[in-house]
């Protein structure tokens, strides 16, 4: 009797062991996989054919809807269905660059390089002017220079010096950091999610907190200097330096709201050369001609959506979800920020569909606009198709909602995923890396990141995650720089990450059950933006 019970309490403890390992992971599946992706990539031409042959993809721009209608005219050649270019809600105007040019024309000629800010207007033809240096530190200082600014082109008196710097550019997660990493405990309970909280949104809020000039007094300065009929203003960082120049909006770009004033991003030892001329007495001239071009006949912007139906009659309504953000800012191609997203997620598509197995759920994928200006397009599309998180009245297809996975790091490798605070799913994806392992570690770390689009699907309580990569160049070069262009992709590592992310796909759309699921968010306090 004793050995009876011993036996059925060991079988117990098996079958209670074996039930917590149980995914059913197609091994011959996830081969074929690794070497479609592997071997067999289309990565590098969709990449091409994002950036090079694209430019960039700024929100509502002609770069944006000739990315986006390339990647509907794919997937649609790859026999998905459903693709198309799907409304979200109105963004605002679209902008594009035609003509960039500025030199210093004394004491001496040097051609600068420089970037316009995007939504900035022109300057109706070649301009010469003279610098004026302008020292603020408050409205009435502004309004010291009204009646100076006419045909000047203006340079405040911040002298940032430049750092030399001792660490490489490029770097990947070592063993000691993924073990960190891994090692991390659970966060504090969440707060409601904020779309403000971007890498984007706080990057830019830590730029201006090290500026001497508060943005409040920098806008009053652009409105005087608009309304005196000043050429444009000239601003940097410190980060811009070694021939890299950040640039991102230079104001609003609402259907109601006016052209904003020119600035123009330059490289701090252009920046530097220029003021301490000035302030040294010594005249400084300039010239410059910028053409831009606003779009507003439509308002709306749109993402890219297509999918492959499930097969199974049970679960075919069911939805696992991969995407990235398709839209960029404009110095450069947007290359790793974020057609290496945008184009690993098509490639895993493409190799998902080449396999042509029967997916038992629905495999669906999103390429967002307007990522860069607070998670819009992607926050857009859950509010309609899922839940809006101001009053959390869940639509129907919530519940058949199983996982989103992103990609928006870089061009760097996958190292692992982040849990986003879903404990539940640790096993799981453990069994998952498991046949991965020759291609990547496979760390699993309870953290939450941000910055990115699956917090639009975390936001309502759906399983939303996006991968760990190596940073590679991401913050010290390529952000939102001229840098992001093409020479900075890893070829390599793209390949890596479409066969990983094809994999998870895989098991998700065919495990038995959907993913688990986090507590269900509470509504967001009112006023909070979407």
């Amino acid at each position: 009797m004793k050995k009876t019970l011993l036996f059925i309490a060991f079988a117990c403890i098996l079958q209670c062991t074996v039930s917590a390992q149980s995914e059913k992971l197609d091994s011959v599946l996830i081969q074929k996989i690794k070497e479609e992706g592997l071997q067999h990539s289309q990565v590098m031409d969709i990449i091409f054919n994002l950036t090079d042959a694209n430019g960039n993809r700024l929100t509502n721009s002609p770069g944006y809807f000739k990315a986006a209608n390339y990647a509907v005219s794919k997937l649609k050649a790859w026999g998905l269905q459903n693709a198309k270019l799907d409304p979200w809600g109105e963004f605002g105007k679209g902008w594009e660059l035609e003509k960039s040019y500025l030199a210093l024309t004394a004491p001496f000629y040097k051609s600068l390089e420089a970037y316009p800010k995007a939504w900035c207007g022109g300057t109706l033809g070649l301009q010469k002017g003279d610098v004026i240096v302008v020292n603020i530190k408050d409205s009435a200082t502004i309004a010291a220079y009204a009646g100076k600014l006419k045909g000047k082109i203006i340079v405040t008196d911040k002298l940032d010096a430049y750092q030399l710097s001792f660490k490489a550019d490029a770097k990947r997660y070592t063993d000691e950091e993924l073990a960190k990493m891994a090692a991390a405990k659970p966060a504090e309970p969440r707060q409601a999610f904020n779309p403000a909280d971007t890498a984007a949104a706080r990057r830019m809020r830590e730029q201006m907190a090290q500026r001497s000039i508060p943005q409040r007094l920098l806008t009053q300065l652009k409105d005087l200097a608009k309304a005196e009929g000043a050429i444009a203003i000239l601003s940097s960082s410190p980060r811009n330096h070694d021939g890299t120049i950040f640039a991102q909006q230079g104001g609003a770009y609402k259907a109601t709201d006016p052209e904003n004033f020119l600035d123009i991003a330059i490289g701090i030892e252009d920046y530097n050369t220029i003021l301490r001329l000035a302030k040294a007495g010594i005249p400084v001239s300039l010239e410059t001609e910028v053409k831009t071009k606003f779009f507003d006949k439509d308002l709306q912007a749109y993402n890219v959506i297509a999918e492959i139906p499930g097969t199974d009659p049970l679960l075919k309504d069911e939805i696992v979800m991969i995407g990235a953000h398709l839209d960029s800012w404009q110095a450069g191609t947007g290359a790793t920020d974020n057609a290496a997203g945008s184009a690993v997620m098509l490639e895993a598509i493409r190799i998902l569909k080449t396999l042509g197995f029967q997916n038992k759920r629905t495999i669906r994928i999103g390429l967002w606009s307007g990522e860069e200006e607070g998670l819009l397009g992607s926050m857009g599309y859950v509010k309609k198709t899922f839940a809006d998180p101001a009053n959390m009245n869940l639509l129907p297809e919530h519940n058949k909602f199983s996982a989103y996975f992103n990609i928006d790091n870089g061009t760097g490798k996958v190292r692992g995923i982040y849990l986003q605070g879903n404990a539940a799913c640790k096993d799981i994806f453990a069994q998952w890396f498991a046949p991965l392992k020759d291609i990547t570690d496979g760390t699993i770390t309870i953290s939450n990141t941000g910055g990115t689009d699956h917090q639009s699907f975390d936001a309502v309580g759906l399983p939303g995650f996006q991968f760990i990569q190596d940073p590679m160049e991401y913050d010290t070069r390529n952000h939102h720089s001229n840098m992001d262009v093409y020479e900075h992709l890893s070829e390599n590592d793209l390949k890596q990450i479409a066969t990983v992310v094809a994999a998870f796909v895989l098991d998700a759309a065919q495990r038995d059950q959907k993913l688990p699921r986090k507590e269900l968010p509470k509504p967001r306090p009112a006023g909070q933006r979407f």
